[in-house]
């Protein structure tokens, strides 16, 4: 088959290839293994995001309520950290280089934390009635003593919190926008997230079945710990797969000028300058289209974090004082997410090409916005609405965990189906610098502060109301998503305008540059 490069006309596909594997046959050597690392990182991401509200969530001396600090402070501290880092490191070492040495970071802290730190948590953590005697003493920063008095689980949840940061948004999808061409970025982005949904089916599978192993365990036996050390050596294993794929590509892939247009040999040029880490940040905040990309991960990152804070009060409630049981139900939560998230795929499959990028990226705020009113509807209504709750078989506390999760995976399946293809499409028409660099300012810094602005915001609320119970500022919460929303649908209509003039001067450079290389072709054609 001949190259389908950018400018060239691609073949056409039968109406049921079109519709379940948009993908030509000589492309699937560069499609599945990148689809395969995308599974094993979201594979990993999923049971992290699990099991770190469970350790928090259900520990003596924390709650939900310790979570907004955490990412308030310590995870944002540990974005901006890691940002920094990297822009450094990114002008020391190849991409390839720091994919390895990341993932390897993150691999040994989640395999210690396991297998050795967990184990000795008496020791480790401080005495639970000096906490609480301290947490009376002050209770204005309760929930930060919360977040000291369980050290080993806070840290496991900011190394958890930035998996889903560094590895899912900024090293995978650097890569996939680095080696995917725009023609094949409509054809394979789609398809990168539903198959990287598989993942979460497997990994909620996973969770249910190690949390459940509690079942078959002696009563004197640490049924936690022994699902923690399953999840780590799943972990572990899950990633070194993420880098084996990784390298096969890199030996077998991109070495071809066919899968990756860097692979041709050019003409020698002049290497550019690297900037510095003030550089960067001055160059990329310049820049009005990447402060939109940017607004619209803070959006997605607030508004879902001040919901999920609340629904996640509701689950503590139901499940308090049981890791396992708290697990096992986001195992199955994470199970349906995946199953949703594919059937919302099929049902959604080609929106982006037929009614264009807008359209695409406008419909998880507004799916937000309905699924999120009805939800605190049934929390703010709890009273009125409890006798009929209760007469089908509900308790009133089961039913706001149940439509909180119903809103959770449809807002977060509609988050994967369409406004993460299309902010990652978004990306292509931009120069390499700000692809790079800027990629790692928005979603590493951007994703986490749309989450620490949401810890903010109730930790604000709490200090101004002096209250420690995020049921009785619900309502003021309501309003300031409500908000929130607004300004996202905006920014998505301000940055369309943007992507689809340079998504057309791009394409019609690539264009042209096909055409001046046949001319060539031809040139030299005839001069033989």
């Amino acid at each position: 088959m001949s190259s389908v490069k950018a400018g060239q006309s691609e073949p056409q596909f039968s109406k049921i290839r079109e519709t379940l594997f948009p993908i030509h046959n000589i492309e699937i050597k560069k499609f599945l293994p990148l689809a395969l690392i995308m599974l094993c990182i979201l594979f990993n991401y999923t049971i992290l995001r699990d099991t770190k509200d469970s350790l928090i969530a259900t520990a003596p001396g924390a709650g939900p309520e310790a979570i907004p600090y955490l990412k308030a402070i310590f995870v944002m501290l540990g974005a901006m950290s890691f940002v920094v880092l990297y822009t450094k490191l990114t002008n020391m070492f190849s991409s390839e280089k720091l994919f390895y040495g990341i993932v390897t970071t993150f691999l040994v802290f989640f395999g210690i934390f396991s297998f050795v730190l967990y184990p000795n948590i008496d020791i480790l953590h401080p005495d639970l009635n000096h906490v609480q005697a301290l947490q009376l003493e002050f209770p204005r920063v309760k929930f930060l003593l919360s977040v000291w008095a369980v050290w080993t689980y806070s840290l496991f949840y900011v190394m958890s919190e930035l998996w889903g940061s560094v590895m899912i948004s900024l090293l995978f999808w650097q890569f996939a926008n680095e080696i995917v061409r725009s023609h094949e970025a409509k054809r394979f982005y789609p398809l990168f997230v539903l198959i990287g949904n598989i993942a979460l089916m497997m990994s909620g599978t996973a969770v249910v079945a190690f949390s459940d192993i509690r079942h078959s365990l002696p009563a004197d036996v640490d049924a936690w710990g022994v699902s923690l050390r399953y999840l780590g050596a799943t972990i572990v294993i899950a990633g070194l797969m993420a880098m084996y794929i990784y390298r096969w590509m890199h030996k077998n892939v991109l070495t071809n000028p066919f899968y990756y247009d860097a692979a041709e040999p050019k003409a020698v040029k002049k290497k550019k300058s690297k900037m510095g880490v003030g550089e960067s940040f001055k160059y990329l905040f310049s820049s009005p289209y990447i402060g939109l990309i940017a607004l619209l991960v803070l959006s997605y990152g607030m508004s879902i974090n001040l919901i999920e804070v609340i629904w996640k009060k509701q689950l503590s409630i139901q499940f308090s004082g049981d890791p396992n049981g708290y697990n096992t139900f986001m195992g199955n939560f994470s199970r349906i997410t995946g199953i949703a998230t594919i059937s919302i795929i099929f049902l959604t499959k080609g929106i982006v090409r037929q009614f264009g990028w807008f359209m695409g990226a406008v419909i998880t705020p507004l799916i937000l916005a309905i699924t999120g009113g009805l939800f605190f509807a049934l929390v703010l209504f709890s009273e009125q609405l409890n006798p009929i709750v209760m007469g089908l078989g509900f308790t009133a506390t089961y039913m706001a965990v149940l439509v909180g999760a119903a809103q959770n995976i449809l807002t977060k399946g509609t988050k994967y189906a369409l406004c993460d293809p299309t902010k990652e499409m978004a990306y292509i028409p931009l120069d390499q610098d700000l692809k790079t660099k800027g990629k790692a300012a928005v979603d590493v810094i951007g994703g986490r502060l749309g989450k620490a602005a949401g810890g903010w915001t109730v930790l604000g609320i709490f200090t101004i109301f002096a209250v420690q119970d995020i049921m009785i500022v619900t309502p003021y919460l309501a309003v300031i998503i409500a908000a929130i929303v607004a300004v996202w649908v905006v920014g998505v209509g301000a940055l369309s305008v943007r992507y689809n003039k340079a998504s057309g001067i791009k394409e019609a450079e690539a264009a042209h540059a096909q055409k001046e290389r046949a001319k060539e072709e031809i040139g030299e054609t005839v001069s033989v």
